[in-house]
This record gives structure tokens, C-alpha cells and sequence, in this order.
């Protein structure tokens, strides 16, 4: 391809609401463009790049043994209602209603496919002999993102390539977890990127079991916990926190707890700096509505409340904060004086909660807090739980290290799902003995436009992007320095088309512009190998050939230059 011939608007000047390095950097090279707030136009070079890293996940997913089919955008609601994924997704799902002759239907724009997929297979699979299966597509997401930032990282509209598997048991189920997960790592090595694969929680999508795959970047919105040890990685949703139960004993002939007067003092920082105690002496109270009930989960003053991990301790379904009522009815007192003595609603406690000698707890009394709580004396404690995310300098929960955390891009998620979507929808199979059973299902998903932004986010320096030969818009670029001069042009011509016919993406800048503006126009797109002709090489009938990633060009004779890119490139993908 010819510059002059393609579409390539490049930018000098960083956009000033482009907050990451690959917001800029795409907008800058001409891979991306706006159209409103959550919504891009792939432009020529991005485009490619999409298509290769699609291509790249087509080949693993077939070489998982996944089957390609491709499925409608536009949903019946009525199947997120059979589903309760309509109230889970909430704002996030695009839904509406429209006139269709006399008829009034209401779509749902897909967010993802289990729904569509798993009805499908419900009217297709009928008995154990078609199973198990796994079937993909490469296609269109939707999700009304209220925040929409960081370029294509976080949009309303996404290419997603999502993957199902259909199975009569556990086992069947294991192997193609298994496969997806293997073909996730040979398809980010592939693209060049690096990655993390990490236990996650399932989410609203469901399922009992998961892994994400993170890009590790600086400017990741996810935390990654991990020890770089054992290699033990966790979301920080599912990450455990190396502590165990460990109890304390009734103290004999304890003094009771003193009222503190807190007047305004409702939060641990604002008590803390009051009685210039230390945030992790404080027993935070939360009251939460676990399945309709309210319970109050206790942690150490100066750790975060993980829901996922309250919710499998108490083995809940729908857990969210309290409302101010209802704090007020179980504690006596308004929002910010709830402690665990007196309380009148159950109580879970972190395991940190029992290593306090003498906590400051809210004393269930407005602007009024106790001091020398002591846990297991002033209030009962006969177990403890993990419920809090764990942090930097967490005993590793697989080795005798630490924990570290480490900011992700969320690149690919895989999931095992169970039955929760095949029995919503009937999904069901017959076995040997005609007997009726729900398909166990896993779903896997790769996000392809976050593959790319991920590659430019980890792969640029200060003159722009730095591509994996694997995945490069083009493989070369090749930059004659004087388009008015005929010799150079014959050279560069020759060049170009023994390249192209040995089926190497070439792009030429043939833009009537000084050397200056075409080089850093070249560090701005990032191809993988540049070859420039002109000059006083030329003269000595050299070409000058150089990685992106090298200091300095190397001169190689014009006739041996088509063969020296050739190993470049044969050196570059392997």
C-alpha cells in the first residue's frame, strides 16, 4: 500500500482529553477516531490491526476445536427476563422498545450471548450424542457504559470474540475449560503481549468458577494480586488474603468499654484523628442486606469490604449495602455509630478482627463511639472469615512470600458456568437411559479491541507505538527519500514489489515530505521494520534498514535488502 493512497491522518500534538498513553498514541497514528463519548471509527491502520488479531484468535479457537457461527446483536428482552440478567445488568443494558406493524416488541442490544447461544441450543441439542460442543463468534458488543474513558479500553460498543461450551458432565466440561484456557495464552503470545492469567470472581454473569487474563499496564483500572514467588495471581475481588482463623480468648475480669463522646464523627478518619488512634485498632461495622436480610460483617478500621467474599460466606445470592432506615432500626443510631456490642441483627467478622487486643467501635448511639472493645469478651465471636480485599504485604496464600499488587488491563475472561443459563432456558440433553439433564455450560470471552489498545498501552516509547510483528498494520515500512528523484523511486519500486509479491505487507511513504516529517511520522505508527532509500546510500548503492525498537539504521547492499527484511521478519515472529 501507498500513503498517498490510503487514508492515514496522524497527529503532531497529543489530544488534550486523551488520558492514557494508548488513547493518545492511537488517536496521534490515525488507528482511531471519535464519534461520540463510548463510540470509534477504526480507521484504516486500527482496522488492521483488528483483523489480525481476530485472525489470530479464529486460528485458536479452531485449533481448540471451537466451531465459528455468528449471531444477531439485536435480542428479545424476554430472554434476559427468563434469564434475571434484565435487573442484573441494569443501566448498563441497552434495551427499548419499538413498533413493528401492529405489534409492540422490545429488544435488548447484546452485552454478550449466553442467552442467545443457549436458546439456539435448546431447540438444536436434543440427546447426549451431540454433545459436548463448543461454538464462538467474533462479534459486535453493546453496554451503556457510563463512564466511557481511556479510548477503546472502556466503550459502549466493542468487538468481542465469545465462546460457549456445551457439555453432558463436569469432565466434559474441565477439558474444554482447559482448551479455552491454554488457547487464551497461545493467543497472547501470539500477539505479543504480555499477560496474567488470575483467579476472578464470576460476576453477574454467573458460574462458580473463573479466570481473567490481565495485560499488566500502569494505567490499568483492575488490581492484580500476586506473589512473585509462587506465581499465585488474583483479582483482588477473588484474591485471598493468606490469613486464617485464629481466635481470641474470653479475658477474665475485662473492663468494660468507655463511652467516647464523637460529636460529627461518623467515619474512621474522622474518629481516628480525634482520639489519635490508628485506623487498624477500629472495628468497622457495615451493615449489608444479604437475601433480604441484614447482617453486619466487622473489619479491621483500615481495610475494604470485598461483597463476593460476603456473599459465600454467608452463601447469599443478592448482597448490597443498607439503607439508612435500616441501619437506624438494627443499630439504634444513624449512619457512621454502628459497633458489633449490642447490635441487634446477626454479624460475620474478618479474620484481622480477632488479632485486636482493644478496639474503637461505633457504640450503636449517635456522636458516640466505645473504646477497649475487646473481640471474643464484649461481644461473641466463634469464627472468622476472609471478607476483606486483600492488600500489599499479605502473607501469599500458597507459599511463605508476600503479596504484591499490580495494575491490569482486563483482556480475557473465562468462566464456568454450570447450568444456571441452561436451566433458565431449557437447555437440556437425554442421556443413555433417556433420562432428561441440563447442559453444563463454560463461556469464554476475549475483548479484540482491548487486545489492541492493550499492545499500544504496553508496546510504545516516547516516539509512539512500537507493534509485535505478529500483529503490525504493516510488517514494513519502506520510505523513499526523495519521491521527485527517479533513481530513488526505481530502487524503492523494486524493492516494494519483490516484498509484495513475496506476500510481505509493505506500506511506502511516497508523500512528497521531508526525511524529517516521514521518520517521525514512522516512530509514530510503529511498524516493525523501516527501509529507507535515498541519499548518499543510495549513491553507494546501499539501503538503510532498521527494527523499530534500534537506535541505528544498518546499510545493507539493494540487492541484498528484499532478503535481509525477509530474516528480520522470519526472526521477528518466531
Amino acid at each position: 500500500m501507498r500513503w498517498t493512497k490510503t487514508f492515514i491522518p496522524t497527529m503532531k500534538e497529543v489530544p488534550s482529553d486523551a488520558e492514557v498513553p494508548s488513547h493518545q498514541l492511537m488517536l496521534r497514528a490515525g488507528l482511531i477516531r471519535q464519534l461520540m463519548a463510548g463510540a470509534y471509527t477504526f480507521m484504516p491502520l486500527g482496522y488492521r490491526v483488528i483483523r489480525k488479531v481476530s485472525e489470530i484468535v479464529r486460528q485458536e479457537m479452531d485449533r481448540a476445536g471451537a466451531v465459528e457461527l455468528f449471531m444477531p446483536a439485536i435480542q428479545p428482552i424476554e430472554l434476559f427476563e427468563r434469564t434475571g440478567r434484565r435487573e442484573a445488568f441494569g443501566n448498563v443494558l441497552f434495551n427499548f422498545e419499538t413498533r413493528r406493524g401492529d405489534r409492540q416488541l422490545h429488544f435488548a442490544l447484546g452485552p454478550t450471548h449466553e442467552e442467545v447461544i443457549t436458546d439456539l441450543i435448546s431447540r438444536e441439542i436434543k440427546t447426549y450424542k451431540q454433545l459436548p460442543i463448543t461454538l464462538y463468534q467474533i462479534q459486535t458488543k453493546f453496554r451503556n457504559e457510563e463512564r466511557p474513558r481511556f479510548g477503546v479500553l472502556r466503550t459502549s460498543e466493542f468487538l468481542m470474540k465469545d465462546a460457549y461450551s456445551f457439555s453432558t458432565s463436569v469432565e466434559q466440561l474441565n477439558d474444554a475449560y482447559d482448551a479455552m484456557y491454554n488457547a487464551y495464552c497461545r493467543i497472547f503470545e501470539r500477539c505479543g503481549l504480555e499477560y496474567i492469567p488470575v483467579e476472578a470472581e464470576s460476576g453477574p454473569i454467573g458460574g462458580d468458577a473463573s479466570h481473567e487474563f490481565m495485560a499488566p499496564a500502569d494505567n490499568g483500572e483492575d488490581y492484580v494480586v500476586r506473589c512473585g514467588a509462587c506465581g499465585y495471581a488474583a483479582n483482588q475481588e477473588r484474591a485471598d488474603t493468606g490469613r486464617s482463623q485464629a481466635l481470641p480468648a474470653a479475658v477474665p475480669d475485662a473492663d468494660a468499654p468507655q463511652k467516647v463522646d464523637t460529636p460529627n464523627a461518623g467515619s474512621i478518619d474522622d474518629v481516628s484523628q480525634m482520639l489519635k488512634a490508628p485506623a487498624n485498632i477500629f472495628i468497622k461495622t457495615l451493615i449489608y442486606i444479604v437475601d433480604e436480610k441484614p447482617v453486619a460483617v466487622l473489619l479491621r478500621g483500615d481495610h475494604e469490604a470485598n461483597e463476593g467474599k460476603i456473599r459465600r460466606a454467608l452463601n447469599g445470592t443478592d448482597v448490597s449495602l443498607a439503607d439508612e432506615a435500616t441501619i437506624e432500626r438494627v443499630t439504634g443510631a444513624p449512619v457512621g455509630f454502628a459497633g458489633p456490642v449490642g447490635i441487634s441483627c446477626d454479624y460475620i467478622a474478618d479474620h484481622d478482627v480477632g488479632a485486636i487486643a482493644a478496639a474503637v467501635t461505633g457504640a450503636n448511639e449517635k456522636d458516640v463511639h466505645l473504646t477497649g472493645v475487646i473481640p471474643g469478651t464484649h461481644f461473641e465471636l466463634t469464627e472468622t472469615f476472609d471478607l476483606r480485599n486483600a492488600a500489599a504485604e499479605d502473607p501469599c496464600p500458597r507459599c511463605e512470600s508476600s503479596l504484591e499488587i499490580v495494575h491490569g488491563i482486563e483482556i480475557g475472561h473465562v468462566f464456568k458456568l454450570g447450568t444456571k443459563y441452561s436451566q433458565s432456558l431449557d437447555a437440556s440433553f437425554l442421556d443413555s437411559e433417556e433420562k432428561k439433564h441440563p447442559i453444563i455450560m463454560g463461556c469464554y470471552g476475549i475483548g479484540v479491541s482491548r487486545v489492541v489498545a492493550s499492545i499500544v498501552e504496553t508496546c510504545h516509547d516516547d516516539g509512539g507505538i512500537i507493534w509485535p510483528m505478529s500483529v503490525a498494520p504493516y510488517t514494513v515500512e519502506l520510505i523513499p527519500l526523495n519521491v521527485k528523484d527517479a533513481d530513488v523511486m526505481a530502487a524503492a519500486e523494486k524493492i516494494y514489489n519483490e516484498l509484495t509479491a513475496a506476500g510481505v505487507d509493505v506500506l511506502m511513504d511516497d508523500r512528497d515530505q521531508r526525511p524529517g516529517f516521514k521518520f517521525k511520522d514512522a516512530d509514530l505508527i510503529g511498524l516493525p521494520v523501516r527501509v529507507v532509500v535515498g541519499g548518499k546510500g543510495l549513491k553507494e548503492g546501499n539501503a538503510e534498514i532498521k527494527l523499530r525498537t534500534d537506535s541505528e539504521a544498518t546499510k545493507v547492499p539493494l540487492e541484498s535488502a528484499v532478503a535481509r527484511v525477509q530474516e528480520l521478519i522470519e526472526a521477528g515472529v518466531q
